[in-house]
């Protein structure tokens, strides 16, 4: 399983996987030209979208439409620590959603693969190799 990152013009930084390339770029105040998402923001967008595909299965299996649902995903900066600290997702339900699968959508979520690695992270080794 291999992803390769690639350097295009300026800022951007592009990552080639499963014959997509997924491009990423950096904001104008951090010198780039904001032609594509900065690679932080496609990380937290990798959370917020992992729990959605688990919500839309989750309705799809059982023919729930999935039209007026929609979650809100808010990060909480730790000024201390420089970094995100804490991630709350909020699914807002439509009316007309089964009571009785309420709390049932939200297990779904938690089988989200990218918050399971967030909980037991890989370990990640960085090392040169001469061409």
């Amino acid at each position: 399983m291999d992803m390769e990152i690639t350097f295009g013009d300026g800022k951007r930084v592009n990552a080639s996987y499963k014959g997509m390339t997924i491009m990423t770029d950096q904001s104008v105040k951090a010198g780039g030209e904001a032609s594509a998402p900065e690679p932080f923001t496609l990380f937290l967008a990798s959370i917020g979208t992992c729990a959605g595909i688990y919500v839309k299965s989750f309705c799809d299996n059982r023919k729930i439409p999935t039209d007026n649902i929609r979650l809100v995903q808010k990060m909480s900066y730790d000024p201390a620590k420089k970094l995100i600290g804490r991630i709350d997702i909020d699914i807002f339900l439509p009316p007309d959603f089964p009571d009785k699968y309420a709390d049932a959508v939200v297990n779904a979520v938690e089988l989200c693969t990218v918050k399971k690695h967030l909980h037991d992270p890989p370990g990640i080794s960085v090392k040169t190799k001469k061409l």
